[in-house]
């Protein structure tokens, strides 16, 4: 169980603070008063390279080593689980053990974990719309990864093990050097001269901005104690109905109506993905850009009262000037609002 101290205290753990959410999520908390503690193998270096992060204490660790994780969660309320292997490299052979390390950490120090989640989790019998009970029937193997992954903090529950998890879609933002919209749609360190839509033009896409998810986070964070001992929400973002409408979000925040809109090149991902574990990977991931899936955000409005939210072409725009993309100087800074 947990004690007074860890109930009361606003000390948080955050594995994967140099990626996207976990990165996202520790700028909020710290904004929010929080002391902010982060894991790194390399804290000097990650130190260096993290932006608009100051005030975070870097802990020397691994998230593959239990003792390192346990050590490091050590007074913590919460513990932010936000690694991910990078360009779904060996993802059950790093995923999963990290995420025991997580649970192990909570089992010793009472904290609660925040787990991001994403849309893997679900089948073609989730589809149109899926809420946080939908059924997990996923196709692909990464799905069934994330399900497993879940599945384990659900049974760590009956070990004292507490848990939120918070379910996005494809992330915008330029703390996610995986996500498609950098990888795909644009260049990094380049204006941008077109861009790549990898959908169906007419067919729906969820989108996230990882500073409202990191917000999200972190008003999760101050209420985790409201919570049964598993909670999950979906974070609604942007549902782009005609999921083309990303890739004209780009052509207003780069001032070009006429900016080319180019298609994915499927055809030849797919011909070479028996030799390329990356296109591989990507060929799995193409139903989601066939079938709309939205997440249901009702729950999560109705435990927050709103859901953080910047309008899609100020996170494009901010996006885009953070990635290097704009020819021109960034506009006001953009901070997110709730609707």
């Amino acid at each position: 169980m947990r004690t007074m101290e860890a109930r009361m205290n606003k000390t948080a753990l955050v594995i994967g603070a140099t990626g996207g959410i976990g990165g996202a999520t520790a700028r909020a908390l710290l904004a929010r008063g929080w002391q902010v503690r982060a894991l790194n193998r390399d804290p000097a270096s990650a130190a260096r390279k993290a932006r608009g992060l100051p005030g975070i204490e870097w802990v020397k660790g691994d998230a593959m080593n239990q003792s390192d994780v346990v050590a490091a969660a050590q007074g913590a309320s919460v513990i932010v689980h936000g690694a991910n292997p990078p360009g779904y490299k060996n993802w059950r052979e790093l995923a999963v053990p990290m995420l025991t390390s997580t649970i192990a950490a909570s089992k010793a120090s009472g904290a609660r974990i925040l787990f991001p989640g994403n849309v893997y989790v679900f089948g073609p019998d989730a589809w149109p719309v899926a809420g946080e009970t939908s059924p997990q029937h996923p196709l692909t193997r990464k799905g069934k990864i994330r399900v497993e992954m879940e599945n384990a903090l659900r049974d760590a529950v009956r070990d004292g093990v507490r848990t939120v998890v918070i379910r996005a879609g494809d992330f915008i933002g330029a703390g996610a050097p995986g996500s498609w919209f950098q990888t795909a749609m644009v260049k990094p360190g380049k204006p941008v001269a077109a861009v790549t839509y990898p959908g169906e033009r007419e067919v729906g896409h969820a989108w996230a901005y990882l500073p409202d998810v990191g917000e999200t986070f972190a008003q999760i964070a101050e209420r985790e104690g409201e919570l049964p001992a598993f909670e999950a929400f979906h974070f609604g973002g942007y549902w782009l109905e005609r999921g083309v409408a990303i890739a004209e979000s780009v052509r207003r925040a780069v001032g070009r109506p006429d900016l080319p809109i180019k298609r994915f090149p499927w055809l030849a991902v797919t011909a070479l993905s028996p030799f390329v574990r990356l296109f591989r990977e990507i060929v799995e991931m193409r139903y989601l850009w066939r079938q709309p899936l939205k997440l249901d955000n009702k729950k999560l409005v109705a435990f927050l009262g709103s859901e953080p939210h910047t309008p899609l072409d100020e996170a494009v725009r901010a996006t885009l000037a953070d990635l290097g993309c704009l020819d021109h100087p960034r506009g006001a800074k953009v901070s997110a609002i709730a609707v």
